[in-house]
C-alpha cells in the first residue's frame, strides 16, 4: 500500500501549494507540472532486507531511501543501454575477472537496483518497451523478437518518449543502435528524436559496419556517414561532442539515448583488424551467419569488450561533468536484455531469448545528484517501461490518452519515499510466458509446464513451487491471462 496519508491530494492533483508528503513546497516547485503520468499505475514496498540474487552490498552501500525536501530543475536525461549485457558482468554486480571502474563510481554515485529487468529477451522488443512505455506486443514492430527484416517497425505515429518530452521543451538524441525499423519508412527522426547517429540493425561488424544482409549500416540522420574506425570509439567520441554541446544550449533541458552495441556479437575487441576483416570478408561472400560469430570469441575477448564500455561511459560522464551539468543530470544505464554465451549472469538461470531470470533481469543505475543520495542499493522489482513513465514525469510531459503507459513512474518512490504497491510485471515472447508479483514468479517456458518461483529465495529457479501454491499459481496465470488477451497475436511462423 502506499504511504500518502488519504487525506492529501492524489499525485494528479497536487500543485505547488499542495506538495507530495516529505516535499517541501520550495523543492516541489521546481518540478511543477510534474504529476499527472505519477498517478497511474500501482507502486511496491520500500527495500527491505536484500534478495537472495543480490551482489554482496558493499560498506559503502545503504538500503534505498529518498532525499526529499531538494530544489531542482526538469533534469537532462543521459539514457545508456549496454547490448547483451548480463546481470552479473559488472563488478559492482560481483563479476568474476571484468573490473568496471566507471560503472561501479556510478553506482555510488546513485542508486544500483538488484531486481532491474529488460522489458522482454532480446534487443528490439526491449527498446519498443522504452520508447513507447507499452508492452512490446500492443504494437506489430515490437511482436519481431527481434526486427530482422525491413517491413516492420515503430510506427512513426505512436507517441514515445522522445517525442513527448520533446513536445514538454526537451532537445532529444539518439546515439548508437535504433533496432526499430530500417528506412526509408521507419526511424528515430520520424519518431520524435531530433538527431540521430548511429545503426539501424540489431548488429554490425565493429569495424566495416557491415550489417546482417551485408549493408553498410552507419547513418547521420537518414543519410549514410563514413567511419572505418571501432563503433564504440566512435559513438563514445559523438556522445561527448553532444554532452558538451548541449551544455551551451541556453537552459533548455535535453535528452540523450546512448545506444552502445557492445558487447553484443561479433566479439571483436577494439585493435582487433584481423578478426574484424574475416568477418567482413566473410558477410561479403553472402555468408548470413557470419556476424553471429558462433565460432569465435572467448572470455578475454567480453572481458576487453566490457572494459572498454565501462572506460567509454566514463569519457562521457566526464564530459558531463566538465559541462557543469552533472547535478542536473538523470544518468540511467541498464542492458538490454540478459547476456549470452560469454556472459555471466551467476546465480541465474537462462540467458538472452528466455523469460528465466537470466534472459531478463538486467543491471540497473540510476543517478542524480540534485535530487538523489549516493551509495543506495535498492531491491524493488521494476523494469524497462516503468523508466518511462518515471523520465514522462520528471520532465513534465503527459502520456497520450490513446496509448496509455505500461510501466509505472518511480518519481514517488525515488523523490518523496513513497512506498511502492505491489503490481505485476509483465513479459511475453513467443512460446514463454511470466510474471512476477511481489516476490513470486509465475512462468511458463516452452515445454508448456506451469511452474512458480519464490525468485526472492530462489533467483535461480530451481524449487518448483507450483505444486504447494495452486490457488497462487492459478491467480498468475489468470492475470498473465487477462494481460495477454488484451495485446495483439503474435503471427504465423
Amino acid at each position: 500500500m502506499s504511504s500518502v496519508d488519504p487525506a492529501l491530494p492524489s499525485p494528479a492533483d497536487r500543485s505547488p501549494d499542495h506538495p507530495a508528503p516529505g516535499l517541501s513546497r520550495r523543492a516541489f516547485g521546481g518540478l511543477a507540472g510534474v504529476g499527472a503520468a505519477a498517478a497511474a499505475g500501482g507502486l511496491g514496498a520500500l527495500a527491505g532486507a536484500p534478495a537472495a540474487a543480490a551482489a554482496p552490498p558493499r560498506n559503502d552501500e545503504r538500503p534505498f531511501r529518498a532525499a526529499p525536501g531538494r530544489r531542482s530543475r526538469r533534469p537532462n536525461v543521459l539514457f545508456i543501454l549496454g547490448d547483451d549485457l548480463g546481470w552479473a558482468d559488472l563488478s559492482c554486480y560481483g563479476a568474476a575477472g571484468i573490473r568496471t571502474p566507471h560503472l561501479d563510481r556510478l553506482a555510488r554515485q546513485g542508486v544500483r537496483f538488484t531486481q532491474g529487468y529488460a522489458g522482454s529477451a532480446t534487443c528490439s522488443p526491449t527498446r519498443f518497451s522504452l520508447y513507447t512505455g507499452r508492452y512490446p506486443g500492443r504494437t506489430k514492430g515490437g511482436l519481431a523478437e527481434p526486427i530482422a527484416d525491413r517491413g516492420v517497425g515503430l510506427d512513426p505515429g505512436h507517441p514515445t518518449l522522445a517525442s513527448l518530452l520533446r513536445d514538454a521543451g526537451y532537445a532529444t538524441a539518439l546515439i548508437g543502435k535504433w533496432h526499430c525499423g530500417y528506412l526509408p519508412d521507419y526511424s528515430p527522426t520520424r519518431s520524435g528524436w531530433d538527431t540521430f547517429f548511429g545503426n539501424f540493425g540489431g548488429a554490425l561488424e565493429y569495424y566495416s559496419k557491415l550489417g546482417l544482409a551485408g549493408e553498410y549500416d552507419l547513418y547521420e540522420g537518414d543519410a549514410t556517414h563514413r567511419d572505418l574506425r571501432y563503433y564504440t570509439r566512435i559513438l563514445t567520441e559523438r556522445a561527448v561532442d553532444h554532452v558538451t554541446t548541449a551544455g551551451r544550449g541556453g537552459g533548455r533541458p535535453w535528452l540523450l539515448n546512448l545506444n552502445y552495441t557492445t558487447p553484443h556479437w561479433p566479439w571483436i575487441a577494439e585493435g582487433d583488424t584481423e578478426g574484424s576483416a574475416e568477418i567482413a570478408r566473410r558477410i561479403r561472400a553472402g555468408d548470413r551467419k557470419a556476424l553471429f560469430h558462433e565460432d569465435g570469441g572467448s572470455l578475454a575477448t567480453y572481458r576487453a569488450m566490457v572494459e572498454d564500455l565501462d572506460r567509454s561511459i566514463g569519457q562521457v560522464l566526464a564530459a558531463l561533468r566538465r559541462s557543469g551539468q552533472e547535478e542536473d543530470t538523470l544518468v540511467f544505464f541498464a542492458s538490454d536484455n540478459g547476456g549470452e554465451r560469454w556472459s555471466y549472469n551467476w546465480p541465474l538461470s537462462g540467458e538472452k531469448a528466455s523469460l528465466q531470470e537470466g534472459g531478463i533481469r538486467v543491471p540497473t543505475l540510476v543517478r542524480w545528484p540534485a535530487r538523489i543520495d549516493g551509495g543506495q542499493v535498492s531491491h524493488e522489482p521494476v523494469f524497462t517501461p516503468d523508466w518511462t513513465a518515471t523520465l514522462l514525469e520528471l520532465g513534465g510531459a503527459r502520456p497520450d490518452r490513446a496509448h496509455p503507459l505500461d510501466g509505472t513512474s518511480l518519481a514517488g518512490y525515488l523523490l518523496r519515499g513513497e512506498r511502492l504497491a505491489e503490481r505485476d510485471l509483465f513479459w511475453r515472447v513467443r512460446g514463454e510466458r511470466a510474471l512476477r508479483r511481489g516476490d513470486w514468479k509465475y512462468y511458463r517456458g516452452k515445454g508448456g509446464r506451469d511452474q512458480l518461483f519464490h525468485v526472492a529465495a530462489d533467483p535461480r529457479e530451481q524449487a518448483d513451487r507450483a505444486g504447494h501454491e495452486r490457488e497462487l499459481l492459478a491467480r498468475l496465470r489468470a492475470s498473465w491471462e487477462a494481460v495477454d488477451r488484451m495485446l495483439l497475436p503474435y503471427p504465423p511462423q
